[in-house]
């Protein structure tokens, strides 16, 4: 069938967003954890019958190009056996997913007696087994020290849940109220979903509906080649580095050969550093998300975000480095580390061929899981994940880089939430939150600020800390002649007055009442020669202390 006319193809273009963004908004008012309903970190995506992304909301972009790959794994776990009502789950990343800690629902959704979408819901769970709370092990050498691993299984049928497999996947983690609702709300998400999209397919037709989709599809790719055809042609390489690998390598590299010919862009991973024996190494779904969302940060900001943009980008990688691993090395760290980082290397490359869409580096992400007891709530232990203090962004050829927006893999997407809620919740006092002087990398436009925060701990009784991330000895990256962004420094104070620095990848930290964590991170890189820089932002700067 001939594809729509256009005003019936933006119509359903823009249906296809809302119904994401929709799904969104169910997932953010029924989770119940505070990485969900307060720091968002989950995504949302239709693919098609063939696992093509036709549309995704606007939420954290690592784990957009990655959803294909859950659905293509249902695909081939159940193939024909495929029903109507039937609610998929996995998590394993070498079998569709990104890391362990991200759960994606997958719902199937029929029409005519087949298949013509896919509704999926990926969210962060706030524990997941494993040898340490909070999802992220630093000491893990193989995946199965970070957790329950979750091939495609069917979950449910008739749209419900299987209870025996529910039982089963809490039991396996320390936190399973939180957990089982955070569950419930994916499921609930992705059945919205297919209820939108049956309306859709009865208002249109089936016909008029796959039509629309492939339509769709070539016109976001042709999109994106008009872009990169307007690009210098070359071939360059650009290099970013990991602090260290928790396990006494230090500067672990990586490279990204990127040649652009004509409207096509080829990624060459393959000189980036063996793989490492811990949660750095990237799977491959995670690896082949950092690559497009690199490469559609650079695009034209309204191009839709599916797979058809996806198409000009060809990805070329050498089994056993870090960011292609063999099966069984533990993952869990990538979706920030390194993705941030193959996002930098990929932009500095390509910086040569669009300066004026290359922008400077995000900062990397430093997080600290906590576990402990709160006196307001006896017999309910909490852990809570730190998403405050964000790093800033990277400055660009348009303006200074955002304050405290996070790193290059979220951009923005995760937030930080109230502070006055993550007090009533949690047995925490903020005692400052604001502005890092200085923190920016400097250039004709700086880098956005990092933050500082004061936490003291109000636990009832000991508790014990995790830290995952990077960024200490590396800061964001300058791009075009702009500084660096400072590193992080985290250090955590005692109640008697000694103190320590934190590093990125320590397991249980003795925490006490009354101890305090001392946050500074890190800002975003500069863009262009400082020397360029107008005075009048170099004084508005002064007047606001932000040097």
């Amino acid at each position: 069938m001939n594809a729509p006319d256009p005003v019936t193809l933006s119509v359903l273009e823009n249906r296809f967003r809302a119904i994401v963004d929709e799904m969104g908004e169910a997932m953010l008012r029924t989770a119940y954890s505070q990485i969900l309903n307060s720091s968002r970190d989950f995504s949302i995506a239709i693919c098609d019958a063939e696992a093509r992304l036709l549309a995704q909301a606007d939420h954290i972009p690592i784990h957009v190009g990655a959803m294909p790959f859950a659905v293509e794994a249902v695909v081939k776990a159940f193939g024909e056996s495929i029903a109507e009502g039937n609610v998929y789950l996995l998590n394993d990343p070498y079998h569709g997913g990104s890391h362990l800690p991200d759960f994606t629902v997958v719902v199937p959704i029929f029409a005519e007696g087949r298949v013509i979408f896919y509704s999926v819901v990926r969210a962060h769970q706030t524990d997941i087994g494993g040898g340490t709370h909070g999802a992220y092990n630093p000491a893990a050498t193989e995946i199965f020290h970070e957790g329950l691993r979750l091939p495609p299984i069917l979950l449910g049928e008739d749209r419900l849940p299987r209870p025996d497999l529910v039982r089963m996947i809490v039991t396996n983690s320390r936190m399973p109220r939180e957990v089982r609702g955070d569950l419930m709300a994916m499921i609930g998400a992705a059945h919205l979903g297919e209820k939108r999209l049956l309306a859709v397919l009865d208002r249109n037709g089936v016909a008029t509906t796959e039509a629309a989709v492939g339509a769709i599809l070539s016109l976001s790719e042709a999109h994106a080649r008009r872009i990169i055809a307007s690009w210098k042609d070359g071939r360059w390489t650009g290099e970013a580095f990991l602090d260290d690998d928790g396990f006494g390598r230090q500067d672990i590299a990586i490279r990204a050969t990127v040649t652009k010919t004509g409207d096509a862009i080829v990624v060459d991973l393959s000189e980036s550093d063996r793989q490492v024996p811990s949660f750095l190494n990237s799977s491959w779904p995670n690896t082949v998300s950092a690559v497009r969302m690199a490469i559609v940060f650079l695009l034209d900001p309204e191009i839709a975000k599916n797979d058809g943009c996806f198409r000009p980008i060809e990805i070329v990688a050498r089994e056993g480095t870090i960011v292609f691993p063999h099966e069984g090395a533990p993952v869990t760290m990538c979706t920030s580390h390194c993705a941030n980082e193959i996002v930098e290397a990929v932009v500095k490359a390509l910086a040569n061929a669009c300066p004026d869409r290359a922008m400077g580096g995000w900062g990397r992400r430093f997080r600290i899981a906590i576990k402990g007891s709160d006196a307001r709530r006896p017999g309910r232990p909490f852990v809570w994940h730190l998403f405050h203090a964000r790093p800033g962004g990277g400055g660009s050829s348009q303006g200074d880089g955002w304050s405290n927006a996070g790193e290059w893999h979220s951009a923005g997407g995760l937030k930080f939430g109230s502070i006055e809620m993550a007090e009533a919740r949690f047995p925490l006092f903020f005692a400052r939150h604001e502005f890092r002087p200085g923190s920016a990398g400097d250039g004709r436009y700086r880098g956005g600020l990092g933050a500082e925060l004061v936490l003291k701990l109000e636990t009832d009784g000991p508790a014990v800390g995790n830290t995952a991330g990077d960024g200490v000895r590396h800061g964001a990256a300058g791009m075009l002649g702009g500084k660096d962004g400072l590193p992080h420094h985290y250090t955590l104070e005692h109640a008697d007055g000694t103190s320590r620095d934190l590093g990125t990848k320590e397991v249980g930290i003795p925490l006490a009442p009354g101890d305090t964590l001392h946050v500074r991170s890190g800002g975003g890189g500069g863009w262009g020669p400082p020397e360029q820089r107008d005075a009048e932002a170099r004084r508005r700067d002064a007047d606001e202390g932000l040097l």
